[in-house]
């Protein structure tokens, strides 16, 4: 960059102006902070169909630029797997340093292993491969934050406002899969198994969702764990609508034939992003404010 390039100049003069404000570079932050409420005021005064107008033109300059710059479509499974164990890093941390789990789901963790146990049993017989091993590192993770939880810290674990009933999500998720599960040359209850973990990990997160509600607040490293789920997941369906462009609506058709697997597992992906949606709004809305505060 020319040296000049940070510097306003006088164009009558031909001058630089000496800066009587100190470090020029100190005040980029702000100005951009500035500008980002000024953003964010901007859009607090559009209309709700405008908001969401804006919201789904965003959605689809996402999904085009990661069609286009991301050539392998499976590594948004791996890119998943991995902002889902840094958002367990960042749960690890506030459980060791804080030695806290005040605002977490125990059963929100409890359905993420037990989905991540089911995809990868049946997935060892279907597939090992590198996403796999991601899986295995994110269910001992998973596991060891349940057991800090119900163990280590468990005078800090509010049971009350953990009220979420599993078998609301673990019944509705198992009769399904009895019904809609892939087509594929392995043992049918194998392919029961796989449908029963991709439907159980797209409401997996709801139990930690009603706690926050229960709570009427947000403890800022659950809240930046489950961004790190609303991304994690935006990527899983991501690969979907890709899949479903490519194929110019070929696997909704087969819904004709009587194949409902991939409308299933695509309505499971989009159930879960939508579940993720709002409350990645709202955070992204009070992290640009400065303040971690969003309606629950």
């Amino acid at each position: 960059m020319d040296a000049l390039g940070s510097y306003p100049i006088n164009f009558s003069t031909g001058r630089v102006p000496i800066s009587t404000s100190g470090d020029e570079s100190k005040n980029r932050p702000i100005r951009r902070n500035r500008m980002v409420q000024a953003a964010a005021e901007w859009l607090k005064r559009r209309s709700t169909v405008a908001k969401i107008a804006i919201a789904a033109a965003a959605t689809v300059l996402a999904l085009v630029t990661l069609k286009v710059t991301v050539k392998d479509h499976n590594y948004f499974f791996i890119a998943g797997a991995v902002i889902h164990a840094a958002g367990l890093l960042i749960l690890a941390y506030k459980l060791t340093t804080h030695k806290t789990c005040s605002g977490l789901s125990s059963k929100s963790q409890e359905l993420t292993a037990l989905f991540l146990i089911v995809k990868l049993v049946s997935g060892t017989i279907l597939r090992i491969d590198f996403y796999s091993i991601l899986e295995f590192i994110t269910l001992i993770s998973t596991v060891w934050v349940i057991y800090m939880i119900r163990f280590k810290l468990k005078n800090t674990y509010v049971k009350s406002l953990d009220n979420f009933h599993l078998y609301y999500v673990v019944v509705p998720c198992m009769v399904l899969s009895i019904f809609i599960f892939p087509h594929a040359p392995y043992n049918r209850f194998i392919r029961v198994l796989w449908a029963f973990g991709v439907y159980l990990e797209s409401l997996s997160v709801l139990p930690q969702l009603r706690l926050m509600q229960n709570a009427k607040t947000i403890e800022p490293f659950t809240a930046h764990y489950v961004f790190a789920l609303g991304i994690s997941r935006f990527l899983a369906f991501a690969y979907w609508v890709i899949q479903v462009y490519d194929s110019r609506g070929q696997y909704f058709l087969l819904v004709g034939n009587g194949y409902f697997w991939f409308m299933a597992a695509f309505i499971a992906e989009m159930i879960q992003s939508f579940i993720l949606a709002d409350f990645c709004y709202y955070y992204i809305k009070s992290m640009v404010k400065g303040q971690l505060r969003m309606p629950v």
